[in-house]
This record gives C-alpha cells, sequence and structure tokens, in this order.
C-alpha cells in the first residue's frame, strides 16, 4: 500500500490549507515552497480549483489517492448529500477518531497505534484505519499499551476536543458519541466539498 510521505509543512504551504488544522505551517511563511514561492499564485482554472480543494481534504486526513476516492465511491450510494456523507464518512474513519481523541498528535501516528493493534473498539482489536465507527462505540487504548510515553504526552497536549467524541483521559477510552454536523468540521478554515463531488462527477 502506498505511503502518505512527505513535509506536512510543505504540503500545507503549497495548497495554502493548514492540514494539521492548527495554523502553525502557514504563520511565518504564508506563501508556497521553493525558489518562486513567494510570487505571486497563478491563477487557477475550474479543474486547478477542484483539483486544489480535493487534496486540501485528502491530505488533511493523510489519505492515499485510491482510499480518498473509494471512500468517495460509498458515500455516493448513501441517500442524502454526497459531499456531508464523504465528510461524515471520512470523520468515522477509526484511525481520526483516534486522532480526534487526543491518543495520537497527529493522524499519521494515530494510523501507526492501529496498524499495530493497539487499538480496541468495542473490546475487540481492530488494526485497520478505515474502518468505519458507529455512534456508540467505545474505542480503547489496549491494556498492554496504556503505559505508553508518547500517547501520554499526546494526551497531556490535547487541550481541546470535538464535541462528538467524549474521552476519559485516565482510562485512555472514549466514545463515538455522534455522527458529526457539517458545522462542527473545518471550523477554522473553509473548505467546499461540493468541488470534490464536481470534481469525481465531471
Amino acid at each position: 500500500m502506498s505511503r502518505n510521505t512527505g513535509s506536512t509543512w510543505k504540503k500545507s504551504r503549497r495548497l495554502g490549507f493548514s492540514i494539521l488544522e492548527t495554523g502553525q505551517e502557514l504563520t511565518k511563511r504564508n506563501y508556497a515552497p521553493g525558489q518562486h514561492g513567494n510570487g505571486r499564485r497563478a491563477k487557477l482554472t475550474n479543474y486547478g480549483i477542484q483539483m486544489q480543494e480535493k487534496q486540501r481534504i485528502r491530505n488533511t486526513y493523510q489519505l492515499s489517492e485510491k482510499q480518498f476516492y473509494n471512500t468517495f465511491k460509498k458515500a455516493s450510494s448513501r441517500p442524502g448529500s454526497t459531499g456531508e456523507n464523504f465528510l461524515v464518512m471520512l470523520e468515522s474513519r477509526l484511525d481520526n477518531l483516534v486522532y480526534r481523541m487526543g491518543f495520537a498528535r497527529t493522524r499519521r501516528g494515530s494510523r501507526q497505534l492501529v496498524n499495530h493493534g493497539h487499538i480496541l473498539v468495542d473490546g475487540k482489536k481492530v488494526d485497520i484505519p478505515s474502518f468505519q465507527v458507529k455512534p456508540g462505540q467505545v474505542i480503547e487504548v489496549k491494556e498492554g499499551t496504556k503505559n505508553n510515553a508518547a500517547i501520554a504526552d499526546a494526551l497531556e497536549a490535547t487541550t481541546t476536543i470535538v464535541d462528538f467524541v467524549t474521552v476519559d483521559k485516565e482510562a485512555k477510552k472514549g466514545t463515538y458519541a455522534r455522527y458529526p454536523e457539517r458545522k462542527e468540521l473545518f471550523t477554522a478554515q473553509e473548505i467546499n466539498e461540493l468541488l470534490v463531488v464536481e470534481f469525481y462527477n465531471r
């Protein structure tokens, strides 16, 4: 399987969008990387705008092109708004919820925890990062990993938790309380998921 490698900060600057959702990558140098990055950004075509929005969302969730497109296809087969369904499915991934609960500092780190079998869902080990968690399901760090220093550091560094999960930091356990509402996602930055729908439906 392909791996999502490369500098997250450079990707953020290239896209003009904080992939880490903190804004830190753009604080000092809010322009594209490279020799000509500080010049005027080229005007994008409609296709370029759609592509850029797709890359912003894909890189935020740290998915390969294939994983991203497969998730979109599943979202498009569900009733309701394809764009909103798509974002909810991305948020419902096990690796994303491990990150949202503060068990890892980054989504890449949360994926590693899941891949290595350190995460339980309703008491059973799940080592598939794309596993779709349902509201009410309990996610926890397995007993043998609860003393892991990296997890403790991540939880200590986490100051805010999204409203659609609940977390017991002492027990290193959390619950996916409900599906997120659209207004709760990307609150610090504007994204337009309809551009992704247009990109794949063109």
